[in-house]
């Protein structure tokens, strides 16, 4: 007898598969116009109203949806068809931008409908973020997943880089120029979601009730390492969260306009951008867990940096070092998460991600907000990056099990 010949291993790049090329398209393009409407939205309050404090609210009422319906959103994204939730929740995003298209046409000079039109994107962000986080590890198999997590990151900051930039030039030219990009750019990501293949998902065998609701957040909370992972990228994001100022660095600080406001926008994109390339060329073998708190404890520090600076090109440098921590420590808590979480529950446990991720990014934004409509941009930008740092030092000491976790591909952590 004559052996048969061995299956060809699965390939680890991520664009090998099919699905996830359409899904990655949709990550850029969604990102893309996110971009360019989050820049445009910034500057008009701003420019309205010169109040630190209403750019803080935009982040809140993006992030208040997520927060008030985390139980649903997660059962619904192992429910229902994730594919389907995510093209439905595009078709609001798409009529969201309209909203935004319309109010600048109207020339209005209140800004009360935009924060109405907000909190719908936050509804519908909502039920995106579990969907399509828990779409990625259906895409592609485990020995791919590091590699897909990273070129998915990569399209949205590629997006960060490109679309800021592009917001500040196309606001320039015209608001309405700027929020009808957004909207095309939308329509270009319901097409390419509808191309995913269908897929097979677990979880829908359960009976709906409040204990199957809060099966998520038992996991999380039964799995240190999971909750480590997630609750360091919160806090440190929330305390060290300075994009909500950038509209106030650019004017007051810097004295520059919505175009110099793109390229700060950009910056953090950038770093990321080619700390993903490095991390496509020379993934993380090894000492996972160190890395991680090592990047968190660098974003802290360069955040500190960046608020001190009173020169363009030293902000724009300090931003962008921002992004590459942060990338690093990105595809690494991400893919911790992704693996180690059963398909039953991924939808669950990536909605409380997603809020998680909110309260780190939204929210953090209403903190930067607040707290320099009282004390002043300068110390509410310092304050937080010092605070992340002291973050990744409490969480290193807290989670013993992340800080020695170290490979990503599978659970081995130091003896």
């Amino acid at each position: 007898m004559t052996d048969l010949p061995a299956a060809p291993a699965p390939s680890t790049l991520a664009f090998s598969y099919t699905g996830f090329r359409f899904f990655w398209f949709t990550t850029l393009s969604v990102s893309f116009a996110v971009q360019i409407m989050s820049v445009s939205i910034a500057w008009q309050i701003y420019d309205v109203t010169a109040n630190a404090f209403l750019l803080g609210l935009v982040g809140l009422s993006l992030f208040l949806p997520a927060l008030i319906l985390i139980l649903v959103t997660g059962l619904v994204a192992d429910r229902v068809n994730r594919r389907l939730i995510m093209a439905i929740c595009l078709a609001v995003e798409f009529a969201c931008a309209l909203g935004f298209l319309a109010f600048v046409n109207a020339e209005a000079h209140e800004v009360w409908p935009i924060f109405l039109i907000l909190i719908a994107l936050g509804t519908a962000r909502a039920f995106w973020g579990p969907a399509a986080q828990s779409m990625a590890p259906n895409l592609v198999p485990p020995e791919a997943l590091s590699n897909a997590i990273t070129v998915n990151a990569s399209a949205w900051q590629f997006a960060s880089i490109m679309g800021p930039a592009a917001g500040g030039l196309l606001y320039g030219i015209a608001p309405s120029v700027a929020f009808g990009t957004g909207a095309a750019l939308i329509a270009l990501g319901m097409i390419s979601v509808l191309m995913i293949p269908k897929l097979k998902q677990g979880g829908g065998g359960q009976a709906t009730s409040l204990d199957t609701m809060l099966a998520g957040f038992r996991y999380i909370f039964s799995n240190k390492v999971v909750l480590g992972a997630i609750s360091l990228d919160m806090f440190a994001v929330l305390m060290g969260g300075a994009v909500a100022l950038l509209p106030i660095y650019a004017k007051d600080i810097l004295h520059a306009g919505p175009q110099e406001l793109g390229f700060l926008r950009a910056a953090p994109g950038v770093g990321a951008i080619v700390m993903a390339l490095i991390l496509t060329r020379f993934p993380i073998r090894d000492h996972a867990g160190r890395l991680l708190f090592v990047f968190v404890g660098l974003f802290g520090a360069f955040t500190v940096l960046f608020g001190l600076s009173t020169t363009i090109w030293v902000s724009v440098l300090a931003l962008a070092l921002v992004g590459a921590s942060d990338m690093v420590s990105v595809t690494i808590r991400e893919t911790i998460m992704q693996l180690w979480t059963p398909e039953e529950v991924r939808g669950r446990v990536n909605a409380v991600n997603s809020v998680f991720i909110g309260a780190s990014n939204e929210l953090g934004e209403f903190r930067a907000g607040t707290v320099a409509h009282l004390i002043g941009p300068v110390p509410a930008v310092v304050m937080g990056g010092i605070g992340s740092m002291l973050i990744a030092g409490i969480w290193a000491w807290q989670f013993p099990g992340l800080r020695k976790q170290r490979t990503l591909d599978k659970k081995m952590v130091e003896g």
